[in-house]
């Protein structure tokens, strides 16, 4: 096996992995913002 193919498919799983995280964040900041409104609201 290419070292450089190597790399290449390490950078992709990386890359996924940040997708994946950024996503999780953003739904837990969403679902966090929505709890937050709803505790505010009378």
């Amino acid at each position: 096996m290419e070292v450089a193919h190597v790399l290449t498919n390490c950078l992709r799983v990386i890359r996924n992995a940040w997708h994946f995280y950024f996503a999780v964040a953003y739904v837990i900041k969403a679902l966090c913002g929505s709890f937050c409104i709803a505790l505010l609201t009378p």
